[in-house]
């Protein structure tokens, strides 16, 4: 065969290759295998429990009505909700300052007056915080704090009043009222009101004002099953990275989890977790109103709000905020810091330390009707005992003991009084006036 044959099938050979080439990529290019579709990656769900609104974290525990010639009060949380559900229907308007050099005796007098209704908050409460719960039309809400809100109706004739005062600040501050329905605010405050338990004042010279329940009280004897909340999720929630978080084992009742910017302590024997992240840690001054909300907002990130938990405390200077668990509108306490209580302190942008439990109350086993004694009778023991200053003494409330039985996995809340001095509560005990320890603040 010539050479003239040859190149002319090389040719062709070469045509042939090209074009097998160029049919094989536009098919690789338009190829679409048949895969099975691929599931959907599930997000950690890192909300362990439900948000909660300001309305449920700040909330009065007691209310006081002074009549002409008779005190009464409640900390019934079924009345005092109604009461704030009838408030929140008001309109509010021209908030002003009325005085800002109240000392103890003035607000003594001023919630002495009759024909009015006090409510009594824990903590100071930021007006600007409030003003989520009971709107103020007015674009100047002060960077101020009050513990107690009167709703008075002395002048019959005019709308209530609202009187706004701090015993830590001295301020007075007044709201004016307008009822949407007279009627309504007569059946659901007034009449409320006076449906309460019958008070006394102890009597204090200059003291704050001071009322007790008159007769002795009946309270349940609470005992709930332990349930447990993995702390698993919690360090899912406080670190930004849960992958990268150490894990190690201390003793048989400390765990310690950490990453290179924060660690986190686990008591699994009393269930308690503490979260520290030391890198954001601030000394600066802190508005009331940022510090509470901003601690709320991040509990409410991850759903903290395991039980029942209130505002209690707040202290701008060391940027410290309490929330306290309550049961059936009475305040828990325990020995052991942390148990019965939620403490965030604020520092740069975001929290600096954390401490709670991680453990939830359950079914209620074994409720029980016990008699404690009448207020009356606890301030006059509390008056007689040489251990203590009676006069230094800002309340007396009834609430619960938390006793933890580790081996049952049992809470007990054993009702009791307990009374305040100096942002300190203490249990009272008839046997030993100051047993129980003490319940401190920063």
């Amino acid at each position: 065969m010539g050479l003239k044959y040859i190149e002319i099938i090389k040719s062709i050979v070469l045509l042939l290759l090209v074009s097998l080439s160029v049919l094989f990529t536009f098919e690789v290019w338009n190829y679409s295998p048949n895969y099975e579709p691929m599931e959907q990656l599930q997000t950690v769900d890192i909300s362990i429990s439900e948000k909660k609104t300001i309305d449920e974290i700040i909330k009065p525990y007691k209310v006081i009505t002074n009549l002409k010639d008779q005190i009464l009060g409640s900390t019934d949380a079924e009345k005092i909700d109604r009461i704030l559900k009838e408030m929140n229907t008001w309109d509010l308007s021209n908030l002003q300052l009325v005085r800002q050099d109240m000392n103890k005796f003035n607000i003594a007098q001023t919630l002495r007056q009759p024909s009015q209704m006090a409510l009594y908050f824990t903590g100071e409460v930021p007006m600007l915080v409030y003003d989520n719960v009971l709107p103020v039309d007015d674009v100047n809400i002060p960077e101020a704090t009050f513990n107690r809100l009167v709703i008075d109706w002395s002048q019959s004739t005019q709308a209530p009043v609202i009187h706004l005062l701090s015993e830590v600040s001295g301020l007075h501050y007044q709201v004016q009222v307008t009822l949407p329905n007279k009627t309504s605010f007569l059946r659901n405050v007034v009449d409320v009101g006076q449906s309460f338990d019958e008070y006394a004042e102890i009597d204090r010279g200059n003291a704050p004002f001071l009322a007790v329940p008159k007769d002795p009280i009946t309270i349940t004897r609470n005992t709930y099953y332990q349930e447990e909340i993995n702390p698993l999720r919690f360090r899912d929630a406080l670190f930004s990275d849960p992958k990268a978080v150490r894990r190690n084992q201390v003793n048989p009742t400390h765990e310690e989890y950490g990453d290179d910017h924060a660690f986190m302590n686990v008591d699994t024997e009393i269930k308690r977790l503490s979260y520290v992240m030391p890198a954001v840690e601030s000394q600066e001054f802190a508005l009331p109103s940022e510090l509470l909300l901003n601690t709320i907002d991040f509990i409410n990130e991850h759903g903290g709000w395991t039980d029942e938990f209130r505002y209690a405390y707040m202290n701008p200077y060391s940027r410290y905020v309490r929330f306290q668990l309550y049961i059936d509108g009475l305040p828990v306490f325990s020995d052991q810091p942390g148990i019965s209580e939620i403490t965030e302190t604020w520092g740069e942008m975001r929290v600096f330390k954390y401490i709670r439990p991680y453990y939830s109350l359950d079914v209620n086993i074994e409720p029980v009707q016990e008699k404690l004694p009448s207020g009356v009778e606890v301030a006059g023991s509390l008056r007689e005992s040489e251990e203590l200053n009676f006069d230094l003494i800002e309340e007396i409330t009834p609430g619960y003991y938390m006793i933890h039985d580790i081996e049952r996995k049992l809470f007990i809340l054993q009702p009791c009084w307990y009374y305040l001095i100096k942002d300190n509560w203490f249990r009272h005990t008839p046997e030993e006036l100051q047993g129980g320890g003490v319940i401190g603040l920063e």
